[in-house]
């Protein structure tokens, strides 16, 4: 009979909603001026993308300025140590500071601290 007519009423227009949604949306932010929610959004995204590379190369800064690696003046044990503070040594307990970027001995007021040299013996004939 007529089946031009029964296939017409077969077309599915299911995605049609989806798209008359989001043009809807699209027409009433332009109409109304709310630009500044999309562009906000969009603000947003960047930071979320931008902030963690931004913290992880502002806490190695931080990093560098602040710690401080060498050894410790008495038993030569190698750690790190924050820059203007004062703490011991993890291997002898030795109290030490940090002065010009490498660490110092703490010693209380009137001792003198004097490094040690070898001296090798020679003979002197006569």
């Amino acid at each position: 009979m007529n089946n031009r007519f029964n296939k017409l009423l077969q077309y599915d227009f299911s995605g049609l909603g989806c798209w008359l949604t989001i043009i809807a949306i699209a027409l009433l932010t332009s109409s109304v001026g709310l630009g500044w929610i999309i562009n906000g959004f969009f603000i947003l995204v960047a930071l979320a993308f931008i902030a963690p590379i931004l913290i992880f190369w502002g806490v190695q800064w931080w990093l560098k300025l602040n710690f401080v690696q060498d050894n410790c003046p008495v038993c030569n044990y190698e750690f790190t140590g924050f820059k203007n503070s004062e703490f011991q040594c993890p291997s002898c307990s030795e109290p030490l500071k940090v002065t010009d970027g490498h660490f110092a001995r703490i010693t209380p007021p009137g001792i003198i601290d004097v490094d040690a040299v070898e001296v090798s013996v020679q003979q002197i004939d006569e």
